[in-house]
């Protein structure tokens, strides 16, 4: 018989043998060494940052009362750049604009923000079309039945010397021009290059385009790299606000730092309109959700009238209620004392619904706690001026905040990018709402927990934060 105990010694020596010499040289060794302690250092690079984060983040216990506190730092400090710098100067081969004899009228549609977008696309397309661009007039009939004119809301002259190499721009048609036949155009949305360039040929039959809406979209519809530019220039530069509403929104700002030196602009979309358009009911009373349920019925261009309120909020498609928002905000450890000001309109419910944030976050203004009653007199009944105050006040924020990802959102999120990567802080809502179900549900107890997975959900959102 083979003894095959007394073999497997002798095959473990000759495999040994085989990858290892009997006899190492000092220079082997020493390369081992090094290429052993080279890629030691490789693999804590590599996972050391992760591992550092998570152990920050990680939950010491399933219970507790307080959140866990990050530094400051996590909670106020600007996100990295990357490098990413604002690019709007016209390409050496953009040339100068001519004076036209065709022109372009144009009536906007919407709220400030809608408006402000849709104004720089019209300047875009005045371009590409080769049109002078008459003053736009803004929206007087929609929901906020805002009677503003232009100027009354933008800087008119800086408007149009800001873009005098770009696009003529003139205060009103020519008399001659008053009483001419018009073409009057409804832009296709998402269009391109294509299709304004096509458009040219209304020039051979009219001398005036009338656009009747100026939401248009025209962003991302692989437009020139200058057309894309000159989009940037007009919204972020040539839309300046009139000097009266920039002087106020200024001295608000400047209150807000010398009551706490930052703060946090939460635009709470929690007004009568937006709970009623989308259908979200969550929270509220019978007799609440009836009255909004009757709003969206008598309201003609709402095309969805019948809408599950339980299933928009599982989706996602709800804004966070106030209770919602302050739970978030503790969880991811800002403290009560934190200062927040609410840039939106009317809380739907006033004291009694909002009780649910400031009982968590008592230090919380509005603009008509910031400034006085003669400050706000002139804008009194002027919907689109006193969102052009929180816009500013929210762009010069600390940490910007939506409850909901509508068009106010996007316009300060973009314009905060622009001036410098501000922290903005986007809740994912469609998480929140099941980890808000289980705390409701008695399976989650508001604390450590809580704040962990409230973090883990936004990681890979605001990394800045984490």
């Amino acid at each position: 018989m083979v003894n095959k105990r007394g073999n497997y010694p002798h095959s473990r020596n000759s495999l040994a043998t085989k990858l290892f010499p009997r006899k190492l040289t000092l220079y082997s060794i020493t390369v081992y060494a090094i290429l052993l302690f080279a890629f030691s250092i490789f693999i804590f690079i590599f996972y050391g940052k992760d591992i550092f984060q998570h152990e920050q983040m990680k939950p010491l216990s399933s219970e507790g009362s307080q959140s866990q506190q990050l530094p400051d730092s996590k909670l106020w400090g600007a996100p990295h750049h990357y490098g990413l710098r604002p690019c709007v100067k016209p390409t050496a081969k953009y040339k100068a604009t001519q004076g036209w004899d065709r022109y372009m009228t144009v009536r906007s549609n919407g709220g400030l923000n809608q408006m402000r977008t849709g104004i720089s696309d019209m300047v875009a397309v005045a371009r590409i079309m080769n049109a002078t661009l008459v003053i736009p007039q803004l929206d007087k009939r929609s929901f906020w039945q805002d009677s503003s004119t232009f100027s009354d809301v933008f800087d008119e002259l800086h408007f149009t010397t800001s873009l005098q190499g770009d696009v003529r721009i003139v205060k009103e048609l020519p008399k001659e021009l008053e009483h001419v036949p018009r073409a009057r155009k409804h832009f296709t949305s998402w269009s391109g290059m294509s299709y304004y360039e096509e458009l040219t040929h209304l020039w051979k039959d009219y001398q005036v385009v009338h656009v009747v809406k100026s939401d248009s979209r025209l962003a991302n519809n692989d437009l020139p790299v200058d057309i894309q530019r000159l989009r940037c220039r007009a919204l972020y530069y040539a839309l300046r606000f009139s000097p009266s509403i920039d002087n106020l929104g200024k001295k608000l700002v400047e209150r807000l730092r010398s009551r706490g030196g930052r703060y946090i602009a939460l635009h709470l979309r929690y007004e009568k309109d937006m709970l009623s358009f989308t259908g979200c009911t969550h929270g509220l009373t019978d007799v609440e959700s009836e009255e909004l349920r009757i709003m969206r019925e008598n309201t003609n261009h709402w095309k969805m009238k019948k809408i599950n309120s339980t299933e928009q909020r599982k989706g996602g498609f709800c804004p966070l209620t106030p209770e919602e928002v302050g739970i978030f905000l503790q969880a991811l450890g800002y403290p009560p004392s934190t200062l927040i000001y609410i840039a939106a309109g009317e809380i739907y419910g006033g004291h009694i619904h909002l009780l649910d944030l400031t009982s968590r976050f008592p230090n919380v203004v509005f603009k008509e706690t910031v400034a006085s009653q003669d400050e706000l007199k002139a804008f009194s009944n002027h919907a689109s001026q006193t969102a052009a105050l929180d816009y500013i006040i929210s762009v010069e924020s600390d940490v910007f905040i939506p409850s909901y990802s509508g068009n106010m959102a996007r316009a300060v999120e973009g314009h905060r990018r622009f001036l410098g990567h501000r922290k903005t802080i986007t809740p994912d809502r469609k998480g929140l709402v099941e980890v808000f179900d289980k705390m409701e549900a008695g399976q989650l107890e508001e604390g450590t927990l809580v704040s962990y997975l409230v973090m883990q959900l936004h990681k890979n959102r605001f990394l800045d934060v984490l």
